[in-house]
């Protein structure tokens, strides 16, 4: 038995529908997302922690949606209030080789676009299915 947390018998399961449903339009045509997850910037974990605890800096920080399709990464800056699950428009475009973990912990670091974002244990397994698509060990 797993602890639902990564074990090894756990399938990654599929991208949450609000995420991809709301990903779509800011995408190309015809895209079909196969990962998606939100994040928030933070420049460290106190910062992030204090962000989480009582969202005194939730304003200096950057809300993040990313989808991941077959021939891309995109990035999606979103609105502060909905915590990255309301993209608004393309911030940019990565190329699908890149690697995004490994991610461990409550919650795990990634770096995107040269910062360092924030994402929940519940995102890890988009993450580790996104790595595993490129032939990354997740």
């Amino acid at each position: 038995m797993t602890d639902g947390l990564g074990g090894s018998d756990r399938r990654p399961l599929g991208p949450r529908q609000d995420l991809v449903h709301r990903s779509a339009a800011l995408l190309p045509a015809g895209s079909e997302v196969r990962q998606a997850f939100i994040c928030q910037s933070a420049p460290n974990f106190f910062f992030f922690v204090l962000t989480y605890l009582t969202g005194l800096t939730m304003f200096w920080n950057t809300y993040r949606c990313v989808a991941v399709t077959q021939d891309a990464i995109h990035v999606l800056d979103s609105s502060k209030l909905s915590g990255g699950a309301r993209p608004q428009r393309l911030a940019a475009t990565m190329p699908r080789t890149t690697r995004l973990g490994p991610v461990s912990g409550r919650w795990g670091e990634i770096d995107l676009l040269g910062e360092r974002h924030w994402v929940h244990r519940r995102f890890h397994d988009q993450i580790a299915a996104a790595d595993r698509e490129i032939g990354g060990s997740a």
